[in-house]
């Protein structure tokens, strides 16, 4: 992109650009808390079982990190204004779609139409907003970028369950086409198209591997719920496998890769994937689990269950203001992913401890606790990872770290559901009496998606399974703390000097 031709924006006209680059942003990290607190009406809307539900989370996350590498790559080559203006398009048609979807197959089919929307305009919009602002400028658009994203993940629970409890679910998505059609017609106005002259085809073969392989081993996880762990589940794990052995090869043999492999040569960068997949899997997915836990098991209505996500969501927007201002310049990166990574494992095991007391107030700590280990998280591993990775290699690598992260949250996703569900149908096993014809499957499922209508064992079971995944999600955060601490060098991570504070925040919000 350094042949490009840059063009100055000032007044006005920066101010528009940065509306243009991050309500769209916006938009999708919104959309995504939302939906989360939405998850039981849809549920119960359609009479929907657990896997059904899975897929409304999934269907998104899924085309969402599959494509959000090649969409860098589209809007390089074919202009970024274009691709901003399609994902834009794509996104808000597919809401559309969602909030009239008159079965879940199809509000499914128009969330991975959704997910593909979301992964244009995001790239587009990131890569506009490297091109229009230089030097301090960047800096300070990327910090307004970044506190967008955190007002959109702080308002998105309490947002969502206000619309759903006062206007039903469907507008939850509605909400997206007058926002989306506006957003549209300010794009066309003010921005200018950009290009980068040097971008070559499309990694296809790249494109098609990992998305294939991502895409099977979520559908084995979430099949074997529903079909148990037959020869078809194991077919599909062992397809992704191969899949991503075959997108390891072409990586290797492409002249200009979708996946550099070689950044994985840095151990520094490898911890801060590591870090950032389970950040992702373990803390990122409980904002779609949570929500569903206060509905179902502590009988709140989806607004005040939104509102009783706020000690988790809220970190995520104060805490990285306070790491940039007090914590950034005293300790080295290695230090606060690490710390991060032990705060949010803490937070989890004290959720997992108390949630078969199903008292909120017994939860509250465990909220804060993992909320501000993510807030410390939440930029860190952008830039720990950059730190390691040369200038010229950032727009590809910061891409991987994007996908990475999306990828936790698809495949973490879809583990926690599997073990939720056997987690509960262990519970109903043990609890139903040997002479009850009560379907222990049947039972299973509805019960992992929220319905605890048939007595006791119901409250018990989900209980029991909400239990079994934050214990999970708390092993995998404090693997990963030890994995950040081994892997990640003091040396690329040292303390960052206050004349360095203004582009650490640039590559932070990215």
């Amino acid at each position: 992109m350094h042949n490009e031709t840059h063009v100055p924006v000032d007044g006005l006209q920066r101010f528009l650009i940065l509306l243009c680059v991050s309500i769209p942003s916006f938009m999708i990290n919104l959309d995504s808390n939302i939906v989360a607190v939405s998850l039981s009406s849809i549920a119960h809307s359609f009479k929907a079982d657990f896997a059904d539900i899975e897929w409304v989370i999934s269907a998104y996350t899924l085309t969402f990190a599959s494509f959000v590498m090649p969409a860098g790559a589209l809007a390089d080559r074919f202009g970024r204004k274009r691709i901003l203006v399609v994902g834009l398009s794509v996104f808000t048609l597919a809401s559309f779609i969602c909030g009239a979807a008159p079965n879940v197959t199809a509000l499914n089919a128009a969330r991975a139409l959704q997910g593909l929307g979301a992964a244009l305009l995001l790239s587009a919009a990131l890569a506009t907003l490297s091109h229009s602002f230089r030097g301090p400028q960047r800096a300070a658009a990327f910090a307004f970028w970044g506190s967008v994203i955190g007002i959109a993940i702080s308002l998105g629970p309490v947002v969502g369950g206000f619309i759903t409890q006062h206007f039903g679910w469907e507008w939850a998505f509605y909400i997206n086409v007058p926002i989306g059609a506006a957003i549209i017609a300010l794009v066309l106005r003010t921005l200018k198209e950009s290009r980068d002259p040097d971008a070559r085809s499309i990694d296809y073969p790249g494109v098609i591997t990992f998305s294939g392989s991502l895409f099977l081993i979520t559908l084995a996880l979430i099949s074997g719920n529903r079909q148990g762990w037959d020869v078809h589940v194991l077919l599909e794990m062992l397809g992704a496998l191969v899949l991503f052995v075959l997108f390891l090869f072409v990586e290797s043999r492409q002249q200009r890769p979708m996946m550099d492999l070689s950044i994985f040569r840095k151990p520094t960068y490898v911890g801060a994937c590591i870090a950032g997949l389970a950040y992702a899997a373990s803390l990122l997915t409980m904002l779609s689990y949570l929500p569903i836990f206060f509905q179902s098991a502590l009988g709140y209505s989806p607004q005040n269950a939104g509102l009783l996500m706020l000690p988790l969501a809220v970190p995520l927007f104060v805490v990285p203001r306070i790491t940039a201002s007090y914590l950034t310049h005293r300790f080295s990166g290695r230090s606060l992913l690490t710390l991060g990574l032990l705060i949010i494992g803490g937070g989890l095991f004290w959720l997992g401890f108390e949630a078969t007391s199903f008292d909120y107030r017994a939860m509250l700590g465990g909220l804060l606790l993992a909320g501000t280990g993510a807030g410390i998280l939440n930029g860190e591993t952008a830039k720990v990872a950059m730190s390691a990775i040369p200038p010229e290699r950032a727009g590809m690598a910061s891409g991987v770290s994007g996908t990475v992260r999306f990828s936790g949250i698809v495949v973490g996703f879809a583990a926690l559901g599997a073990i939720l569900f056997h987690r509960v149908g262990a519970s109903v096993a043990s609890g139903l009496p040997g002479s009850s014809r009560v379907d222990p499957i049947a039972l299973t499922r509805s019960i992992a998606a929220g319905d605890l209508s048939s007595g006791p064992l119901a409250l018990v079971s989900f209980g029991a399974g909400y239990q079994a995944i934050l214990f999970v999600a708390c092993a995998m955060a404090l693997t990963s703390a030890l994995l950040a601490w081994i892997l990640v060098r003091a040396a690329d991570t040292a303390p960052t000097v206050h004349h360095k504070q203004q582009q650490v925040g640039a590559v932070s919000a990215k």
